[in-house]
C-alpha cells in the first residue's frame, strides 16, 4: 500500500482568526506528492496573521519541497538575498528542514533554517529527518499568488550510505561489504536542496588491505568564502581519520573532483559554519569505489618519486641539487594498466641562490600506437606520453604540449626553466611502458652554446651568430653567489669582436674602485669581472677587473686576436643583479681602427679625439664602435712622457662606470698588467700625467652605438731621456748638449723649447719662457760655441 496524504488542520489556533495552518501527511495507499499556496486571508484591518505549514513524511521517508513562485514584501538585497533578519519585517517566510517532531511547538527546539521575503524563491529544501515546517507571517490582506510550491515525499534511503556512527544523524562507516559491486553513492545530508547551518559529518571509508579508495564528486556546491575555505568546507583525509594527512579542503563550485586513498582507508568530513545568513547551496554528490585495479604506486616510492596525495598514481619529483635518478611508468617493466592516466612533476631547484633544468632521456620506450593511413593525423590516438617544458602545467594547459610520444622511439629533451612535466595515458592497448633518466643541471639562463659538462662556460663563434646578447646568470634577477662563468668569443681571422655593457652591478664593499682609473685587484677582490683579450699562443691578456657600479668601457680586440674572453667571479657572501651586454663581429679593421697612428724617431707630438675641440660622435649608422689606436716609440735611452692637458669623456666611473666612450692607457705595453681606463671630466686643478715604463705607450680611444658625444682630449707625448725607476733628480745632468733639461729635471729635446707645446708636464712650462718671439732661437750647444769663439776673438784682439 502507498502512504495517503492527509490535509489536516493543526489544532495550534492562528494570530488571528480564521485558521490557516496546514498540514501534509504521507500516509499508506495515497499519493507521493502534492502542491501548496499561499492562503487565501480577508485582512482589511492589516492584523497580524502567521500560517504554518507542516509536511511530514511516513518512516523511512523524506520530504523535498520546491517553489514555483514567490513574491512577498521586500526586495533584493535586503530579503531573500542575503538573509537579513531586520530586512523582512511586514511579510516573510521561516524555513525549518531539520525539524525531528511534527508538533507545532517543536520549532522552537529546532535549528532555524532562514527567513525569506522578496521576489527571489527560497532553494529547493529535502528534510533531515521526516519533517519540514514552514511559517507564513504578513500583516497586510493575503491573496494566493505570493507563493506557490510543490512537495513529495522521497525514499530515504539514498541518504543511509553505510553503519551509522552513534552522536550524529550524517555520520557513517563504509566497507566493501555493503555492496556486491565495492561501489556506492556518497551525497550529503539534503542534497540537492540547501544543506542546514551548523552541520558536522564524517564518512569513513575503510577498504581492505590490498584495496584503495576512489572517491569522485560528479556535483560539488558549497559556500565559497575564499580560497582557505574559512567557512563551510570539506576535508578529505588520506588515511582513517582525522589524524591522517590531509589531502586538500574544498569548498564553492568543483568539477571534475577525483581522488584517491594511498592505501585502504579515506575519510571525510563535511562541515557547515553556525551563522544567521541563509543557506543556499546544496552540498555534494558523488560515487566511490573499492579496487585492488587501481595503480600500485611501488614505482614511485622505489625511485625517489613522491606521490601526490589524492591522485591515482600522480607524483612529484624534487631536486637535491643536481642530482639524477630515474622514472617510470607503472608496473615497470611489466605491461601497464590499460586506461590509467599519471602525471609526473619533476621540478628543479629554484631560490634565491639556485635555478636548475630537468635533462630526460629515455633508456626504455614501448607505448604501442595504432597505424594510420592518413599521415596528417597523430599516430598516439591511444597510448602516449606527452611532455612540457615550458612550465604549462602551472596554467592548466595541457593542450599545449611539447612532445607526443608513442611507439618505441624516444626523444632526449631539456626543460625550459625549473620544470618539466609528463602525462602517461595508457589507452586500450598495453605495453612495457618507459624507463627514463632524468637530471638536473643547473640553469644560467645565458644565451650562447653551453659548455657540455654544464658548467657556467658559454662560447659565442662568428660563423654561428654575428651579433647577439649576453648577461649575468639568471639576470635580470641575482646571480648566484660562489659562481665562476666564462664567455669566450671567438672571431674568424679577418673579424674583430666588438663588446658593449648595457647594465652593470657586481657586488663590492668598498668604493676603492670609484675614482677615474681605479680598476684591478686591488678594487675588486670579493666579486669581479675580467676581461682578457685572447690570442692564438692562448696567451690572454687582461684588459682590466671591474665591480659595483664602474662598467666595463666598450672594447674593440685589436688586429690579430683571435677574440675576447670575459670571466665572472663571486664569492661566497651577498649578490646583485649582475650585467647585460651586446657583442659584435664585425671586419676587421687597420692595426689604427678608424683613427689613430704609430710614432717613432720624433721628439713630440699631440694626440687629440675626432674633432677635437668641437666633440666626438657616435659611430656611423650600422657600426657598433669606432676605435682610434696610437702607438708612441721612443728611441733607444728613452721613454715617453704623457700628460692630459685636457679630458672630458661622457662616463662617470664612481656611478656608473664608461659604457659608452673610454680611453685606454698602456705605459708598459711588454707587461701583463692592464691598461688604465679613463672617463668622465678632469678637474683643470688636476694632473693626469704618465710616464711609460719603456720606449713604446699605447693609447686606445673606443666610442660605441649608444654614444652621444662630448668635448674629447687633448694629450701631449713628449721623449724625455731614461733615469732610470722613480721622479728624475733636479740634480740630473742631461747626457746631451742637444737637450733642455725641465724645471721638473726632465730632459726633452732641446729643440720643443719655444715651440709653443709645454713638454715639460703639468705645471712646468720652462721650456716655454725666456723665448724671444723676433729672434731665431739656437740650440743650446751652439750658443756656447757662439761664446766661446766671441771670448776666443776677444783674447786675440788684446
Amino acid at each position: 500500500m502507498q502512504p495517503v496524504v492527509a490535509y489536516l488542520e493543526a489544532p495550534v489556533r492562528p494570530t488571528k482568526s480564521p485558521k490557516c495552518d496546514q498540514t501534509f501527511v504521507s500516509r499508506i495507499g495515497g499519493p507521493q506528492n502534492g502542491s501548496f499556496t499561499a492562503p487565501l486571508l480577508h485582512n482589511h484591518r492589516n492584523h497580524s496573521r502567521q500560517c504554518l505549514y507542516t509536511f511530514l513524511a511516513g518512516p523511512g521517508q523524506r520530504v523535498e519541497v520546491v517553489f514555483k513562485s514567490f513574491n512577498l514584501r521586500g526586495s533584493p538585497p535586503d530579503g531573500s538575498a542575503v538573509g537579513e533578519l531586520p530586512s523582512c519585517v511586514h511579510e516573510y517566510m521561516d524555513i525549518y528542514s531539520e525539524v525531528q517532531s511534527s508538533e507545532p511547538a517543536e520549532l522552537i527546539n529546532s535549528p532555524f533554517g532562514g527567513r525569506y521575503c522578496g521576489a527571489i524563491p527560497p532553494r529547493r529544501r529535502i528534510s533531515m529527518y521526516r519533517a519540514v515546517a514552514i511559517s507564513f507571517f504578513s500583516n497586510k490582506n493575503v491573496s494566493t499568488d505570493l507563493f506557490e510550491g510543490t512537495f513529495r515525499f522521497i525514499n530515504a534511503s539514498e541518504y543511509e550510505i553505510g553503519i551509522p556512527i552513534a552522536g550524529s544523524p550524517c555520520s557513517y562507516t563504509i566497507t566493501p561489504s555493503m555492496s556486491i559491486n565495492k561501489t556506492g553513492a556518497l551525497i550529503s545530508p539534503t542534497y540537492p536542496g540547501a544543506y542546514p547551518k551548523d552541520m558536522s559529518c564524517t564518512y569513513q571509508f575503510l577498504g581492505e588491505s590490498n584495496q584503495r579508495v576512489r572517491l569522485e564528486f560528479r556535483d560539488f556546491d558549497l559556500f565559497f568564502g575564499g580560497p582557505h575555505c574559512p567557512f563551510d568546507y570539506v576535508k578529505v583525509y588520506d588515511g582513517p581519520d582525522n589524524s591522517s594527512a590531509l589531502i586538500g579542503t574544498y569548498c564553492g563550485q568543483q568539477r571534475n573532483l577525483v581522488l584517491y586513498s594511498s592505501e585502504s582507508s579515506l575519510f571525510v568530513h563535511f562541515y557547515t559554519l553556525p551563522r544567521t545568513a541563509n543557506s543556499q547551496n546544496r552540498g555534494f554528490k558523488g560515487i566511490y569505489e573499492f579496487s585492488e585495479s587501481f595503480v600500485k604506486l611501488d614505482f614511485i616510492r622505489e625511485n625517489d618519486g613522491i606521490h601526490i596525495r589524492g591522485s591515482e598514481c600522480d607524483q612529484k619529483i624534487l631536486s637535491n641539487k643536481e642530482s639524477t635518478g630515474v622514472v617510470l611508468s607503472p608496473n615497470y617493466p611489466y605491461p601497464y594498466i590499460q586506461k590509467t592516466v599519471c602525471r609526473y612533476f619533476i621540478y628543479g631547484m629554484q631560490d634565491a641562490q639556485h635555478l636548475e633544468r630537468v635533462r630526460l632521456e629515455f633508456i626504455s620506450f614501448n607505448i604501442p600506437k595504432v597505424e594510420h593511413k592518413d599521415k596528417s593525423e597523430s599516430n598516439c590516438t591511444d597510448g602516449y606520453l606527452k611532455i612540457y617544458l615550458k612550465g604549462q602545467e602551472t596554467a592548466d594547459a595541457y593542450d599545449k604540449f611539447d612532445y607526443e610520444l608513442c611507439g618505441n622511439e624516444t626523444q632526449r629533451v631539456i626543460s625550459d626553466g625549473p620544470r618539466l612535466a609528463m602525462v602517461f595515458s595508457s589507452g586500450e592497448l598495453q605495453g612495457r611502458g618507459f624507463k627514463g633518466k632524468y637530471t638536473f643541471e643547473t640553469e644560467y639562463k645565458i644565451p650562447g652554446t653551453a659548455a657540455p659538462d654544464g658548467t657556467c662556460s658559454f662560447t659565442y663563434v662568428s660563423s654561428s651568430k654575428k651579433r647577439g646578447e649576453l648577461n649575468s646568470p639568471r639576470y635580470p634577477s641575482n646571480y648566484p653567489s660562489d659562481t665562476n662563468c666564462s664567455y669566450l668569443f671567438l672571431a674568424e681571422p679577418n673579424e674583430q669582436v666588438t663588446i658593449v655593457f648595457d647594465h652593470f652591478k657586481i657586488k663590492a664593499d668598498n668604493n676603492v674602485n670609484a675614482t677615474a682609473g681605479s680598476y684591478g685587484s686591488g678594487a675588486c677582490f670579493e666579486d669581479w669581472l675580467e676581461m682578457y683579450v685572447v690570442y692564438r699562443d692562448n696567451n690572454d691578456r687582461l684588459l682590466g677587473r671591474y665591480c659595483g657600479l664602474t662598467a666595463p668601457g666598450p672594447v674593440e680586440s685589436p688586429r690579430g686576436a683571435v677574440g675576447l674572453r670575459i670571466t665572472l667571479h663571486t664569492d661566497q657572501e651577498s649578490v646583485a643583479s649582475g650585467f647585460k651586454a651586446r657583442y659584435f663581429f664585425e671586419s676587421a679593421k687597420s692595426d689604427a681602427g678608424d683613427c689613430g697612428g704609430n710614432f717613432s724617431n720624433e721628439d713630440s707630438g699631440i694626440i687629440t679625439s675626432p674633432n677635437y675641440p668641437a666633440g666626438y660622435k657616435a659611430p656611423g649608422r650600422g657600426m657598433a664602435s669606432n676605435a682610434c689606436n696610437w702607438v708612441m716609440t721612443a728611441r733607444a735611452g728613452y721613454k715617453l712622457s704623457i700628460n692630459f692637458e685636457q679630458f672630458g669623456l661622457e662616463g662617470d666611473p664612481a656611478n656608473r662606470g664608461c659604457p659608452a666612450a673610454v680611453l685606454r692607457l698602456w705605459v708598459n705595453v711588454d707587461s701583463d698588467q692592464p691598461p688604465l681606463e679613463l672617463c668622465g671630466e678632469k678637474p683643470p686643478i688636476e694632473h693626469w700625467h704618465y710616464i711609460s715604463t719603456g720606449q713604446t705607450a699605447r693609447i686606445s680611444f673606443t666610442t660605441s652605438d649608444k654614444t652621444v658625444g662630448a668635448q674629447g682630449f687633448r694629450i701631449v707625448w713628449t721623449e724625455i731621456q731614461d733615469s732610470g725607476p722613480g721622479p728624475p733628480s733636479i740634480g740630473l745632468l742631461c747626457e746631451s748638449t742637444y737637450h733642455f733639461q725641465c724645471a721638473a729635471g726632465y730632459c726633452i729635446s732641446d729643440k720643443l723649447r719655444c715651440d709653443g707645446v709645454k713638454n715639460c708636464g703639468p705645471g712646468d712650462d720652462s721650456d716655454e719662457l725666456h723665448c724671444d718671439a723676433n729672434s731665431t732661437h739656437l740650440p743650446t750647444f751652439l750658443q756656447t760655441l757662439v761664446l766661446s769663439i766671441m771670448a776666443l776673438v776677444l783674447n786675440t784682439y788684446n
